[in-house]
């Protein structure tokens, strides 16, 4: 078992700007936290792992369990108003980030709703606003953004996507371990996602045992 803060989640109000979404600071209370990032592996690689092909301890892997289970899914689908009964999950997890990462996007199509949670301590890195993820009012200019969210002390983020949900980060380069949770479209969709994800994260593997 793991403790989230469910409550503060359910107490949290959608915000509209720039698109529907609610951040919920320390919805992994430190205590787990802490016993979470105690159960981490090293990534040395930058990109997303599926969380079935890497090593975690008990405590990440009780969270991972609890990320994918009924409590949260009713949770995020009464905030939003989302018939997700049936969706098909998909979570990963990136433990570093590199120059070439935090440009400007929106997420894939085949991604109903986007689910992102912050393992990392503060740092002062992350003070200086880098690697902290800014919610965009548009494509061009990652400094136009209604929303900043700190990547650290398990902070929640959720937001249904659509054609602007732009979003990016300042470059930063270093550890900095998040858990993206989908809610996908279809099980193809959702299959496909996971295959590209399954073979990259084996070619990293490669690698970095070479």
């Amino acid at each position: 078992m793991i403790e989230l803060d469910y409550a503060k989640l359910a107490a949290t109000p959608v915000a509209t700007a720039p698109y529907p979404h609610v951040v919920v600071p320390d919805f992994v209370p430190p205590a787990s936290l802490s016993a979470v990032l105690g159960d981490l592996p090293p990534l040395g690689k930058r990109g997303s792992f599926p969380v079935d092909s890497i090593r975690l301890g008990p405590a990440a892997r009780a969270l991972m369990a609890e990320m994918e289970g009924p409590r949260l899914r009713t949770a995020i689908a009464g905030l939003f108003g989302l018939d997700l009964e049936g969706a098909p999950t998909m979570v990963t997890m990136r433990g570093r980030t590199e120059a070439k990462d935090g440009r400007i996007h929106c997420d894939s199509t085949a991604k109903r709703v986007t689910v992102l949670l912050y393992l990392n301590q503060a740092t002062e890195a992350f003070g200086r606003q880098e690697g902290c993820l800014r919610l965009l009012r548009g494509p061009q200019d990652l400094e136009d953004y209604a929303v900043e969210v700190p990547p650290v002390n398990g902070t929640l983020l959720v937001f249904p996507n659509g054609p602007t949900t732009w979003h990016g980060h300042r470059t930063f380069v270093g550890q900095r371990y998040s858990v993206q949770l989908n809610y996908m479209t279809s099980d193809e969709k959702a299959r496909s996602e996971l295959r590209r994800h399954r073979w990259s994260a084996f070619v990293k593997r490669l690698t970095m045992a070479a």
